[in-house]
């Protein structure tokens, strides 16, 4: 009675090497710390975080060039200051308008 259904399971699923790779992809796809959901996961933050990478570099570079026209130009430093701290000179007034958004 067992080998009538022995006799019914293809030749290839009793070959115990195809056996073996098959389990090996199997738990490499879906039961290691490593699998395939997880290496897309990491793929798609690797993007992200290279994206952010460049916008920050970006950053960088202008900052360090409004930094650089800061430092040499006193015209434009009295203006960012005047305009981000709201200093003033001692004879002057500040009004500060503040529109309202709808």
């Amino acid at each position: 009675m067992i080998k009538s259904y022995i006799a019914k399971v293809p030749t290839w699923l009793k070959n115990r090497y195809y056996l073996t790779v098959i389990a090996f992809i199997m738990w490499m796809l879906f039961f290691d710390t490593n699998d395939a959901f997880m290496l897309y996961k990491l793929k798609s933050e690797l993007n992200t975080i290279k994206s952010e990478k460049e916008y920050f570099e970006k950053r960088i570079t202008e900052t360090k060039a409004d930094l650089d026209n800061l430092l040499n130009d006193n015209n434009k430093l009295e203006k960012f200051a005047r305009e981000k701290y709201l200093m003033k000179n001692a004879d002057e007034d500040i009004f500060v308008i503040v529109v309202e958004e709808e």
